[in-house]
């Protein structure tokens, strides 16, 4: 059975989490604040599902997922995750993140930071474009014709396929966006952010149920993406 490894366990660290479960995975689950903080959702999940620090959550698992603020990328503990590969979802907001003279400049995406720090692991983007209640009630079976797709980015091949693999036991195709350098493709304030899970584009995300975007769908967001 596939162990999946969280390390933050927020709005999408728990959505993949029950998606996981959900299809029959065990989970690993940690946060910055401690295993205890997070009982109300491991007794949510069951059996399947255990708490532990941040550091045992990066030494466990066949896959791991980081989902922590960008500010704290630091704080992953990088000598575990040598050799693995590692999906992050991480966002880059100023206004929580503080200015990062890098990013502002557009020299290099939040994705190359991380796999700058992770410097042995595989670094794929994932899970970073969708609002989490759209990841969790949009999932569907393998072949469901109304199955949707996420975007991955990643400089190795062998770790998108796994990224891919995961995606499909989770409930979504997937739609290779290229390199890590060109991640920036469905980052905040994209066409491929949040919009193409929308019933309409004007809608709000947190009152929008959601709307199926195929591969074809996800696709023509990012090449309509432009960068600056």
């Amino acid at each position: 059975m596939t162990t999946l490894a969280l390390i933050g366990s927020g709005h999408i660290g728990s959505t993949v989490a029950r998606l996981a479960v959900a299809a029959g995975m065990d989970v690993v689950l940690s946060n910055s604040r401690g295993p205890e903080t997070l009982k109300e959702l491991v007794d949510e999940l069951g059996g399947h599902a255990t708490a532990v620090t941040a550091q045992e959550a990066a030494e466990a698992g066949d896959l791991l997922v980081v989902s922590v603020p960008l500010k704290a990328y630091r704080s992953i503990p990088a000598g575990p995750l040598a050799g693995r590969t590692v999906l992050e979802t991480l966002n880059y907001y100023p206004e929580r993140d503080g200015h990062i003279a890098e990013l502002d400049a557009g020299t290099v995406t939040s994705s190359e930071l991380v796999q700058r720090h992770l410097a042995g692991a595989h670094v794929v983007k994932a899970f970073n474009n969708i609002f989490f209640r759209h990841l969790h009630d949009l999932a569907r079976p393998s072949g469901a014709p109304d199955r949707s797709a996420l975007p991955v980015a990643g400089d190795d091949p062998a770790a998108k396929a796994r990224a891919a693999e995961l995606l499909d036991a989770l409930g979504w195709d997937t739609v290779d966006a290229g390199p890590l350098a060109d991640s920036w493709r469905f980052q905040p304030g994209t066409p491929a952010y949040g919009l193409p899970y929308l019933t309409r584009p004007d809608a709000a995300l947190a009152e929008d149920p959601g709307a199926p975007a195929p591969a074809a769908k996800i696709r023509e967001a990012l090449d309509a993406a432009v960068r600056g």
